[in-house]
């Protein structure tokens, strides 16, 4: 117990007197001294997890009932998700600092801890109640990009770093470039394949970065293609056989390195998507594709290797390609990024790439240096 004055808002005393208890009663009940409990009810003594769940329980309610974080001042935040015009408050968001501004970045239905709650909203701006220390959100670390093995990046370096707070956003990789490019994110993962040079993601980075100065780091080579059920029953061995009758598919949006593959070969094989049952139907992230393929939603959708194979799915490859990290150099200089480059290129991480089935042979290269 934290015998310095608490800082909570206390309700047990309210929650005890509905009730009828003395002090003494609770105290019985909930397995502590009346000292103990007298000292709680008054603030001067922040209970443990575990009488903190002893006092709710002898009182049937909950802890949130019994103590409260007062509330702090409301900090002003630019809205990163602005396409996401139903957003209104409350709702709860991820918050930190890149570059000059503090951004909040929504929260798709994720179960992933929130730093914030938008409590006013007034077109991309935002008030922000705070739900940690504003200078821990000072600190985290804005990664995103589609490839689901960003999110285990993430959560090793928060192992790394308990004080730091690496938060994963997923996104398309038009649309992680684009979030580095309005300042609203510190690295952007990508697959952008460019189909007339052949090169991966270089021309889209000088494209939606312009003369910005980055460096691009390979983290790794995957195969793209289609997830199908296993087994395949619908013998799809190619585009091809995307256009048979009864065959259904589910689609990536428009900017995702998956729907730019698909859409590319489609072209050079002179095939309609117009032909396709469920072209027009989009979903945002592989995981998501996989779903709607396991649970028999479509017949396949596109995704990358190590997606399907997580899913337990057949996979159709298409193309290989490099999945590269873009960093803008002002960021190279926080010791998290430095710690990012560092990790990526250890033996653990490389581990689990591999056994996840990506192709780790050029994994922290430093494939690219771009800009002034």
């Amino acid at each position: 117990m934290d015998h310095e004055r608490s800082e909570l808002i206390v309700r047990v005393r309210e929650h005890r007197q509905a009730l009828r208890l003395t002090q003494q009663q609770l105290a019985e009940r909930a397995g502590v001294s009346r000292q103990t409990l007298v000292a709680i009810e008054a603030g001067r003594l922040t209970p443990s997890v575990a009488v903190a769940l002893r006092l709710a329980r002898a009182l049937g309610c909950t802890v949130e009932d019994l103590f409260a974080l007062p509330k702090g001042e409301l900090v002003e935040a630019r809205l990163a998700d602005v396409a996401e015009l139903a957003w209104q408050p409350p709702f709860r968001v991820h918050l930190a600092r890149v570059g000059s501004q503090l951004v909040a970045w929504p929260l798709h239905g994720e179960t992933s801890e929130a730093e914030g709650l938008v409590c006013q909203r007034h077109g991309d701006r935002v008030l922000v109640e705070p739900l940690v220390d504003v200078r821990e959100a000072e600190k985290s670390l804005i990664l995103t990009g589609c490839d689901p093995a960003l999110g285990l990046l993430a959560a090793e370096l928060r192992r790394w770093h308990r004080e730091q707070r690496v938060i994963w956003v997923p996104l398309g990789s038009q649309a992680a470039l684009q979030a580095v490019a309005r300042g609203q994110a510190h690295i952007a993962g990508t697959h952008l394949w460019d189909p007339d040079s052949g090169a991966y993601n270089v021309p889209a980075v000088q494209r939606e970065l312009g003369g910005r100065a980055v460096i691009v780091v390979a983290l790794s080579h995957w195969l793209e293609g289609l997830a199908v059920a296993p087994g395949n029953p619908r013998r799809i061995r190619e585009l091809a056989d995307l256009a048979q009758p009864g065959v259904t598919i589910v689609n990536r949006e428009t900017g995702s390195g998956s729907r730019l593959v698909l859409d590319t070969l489609l072209a050079r094989q002179g095939i309609d998507p117009g032909l396709l049952h469920g072209y027009e139907r989009e979903l945002r992230g592989h995981r998501v594709v996989a779903e709607a393929v396991r649970n028999g939603f479509a017949d396949c959708g596109p995704v990358v290797f190590p997606v399907a194979r997580v899913y337990g799915l057949d996979f159709v490859p298409l193309l290989e390609e490099r999945y590269d990290l873009v960093i803008p150099v002002e960021f190279l200089d926080l010791p998290i990024v430095r710690d990012l480059l560092e990790f990526i290129t250890s033996r653990v991480f490389r581990r689990q790439l591999a056994v996840a089935g990506y192709d780790v042979r050029e994994t922290g290269r430093l494939a690219e240096r771009l800009g002034r």
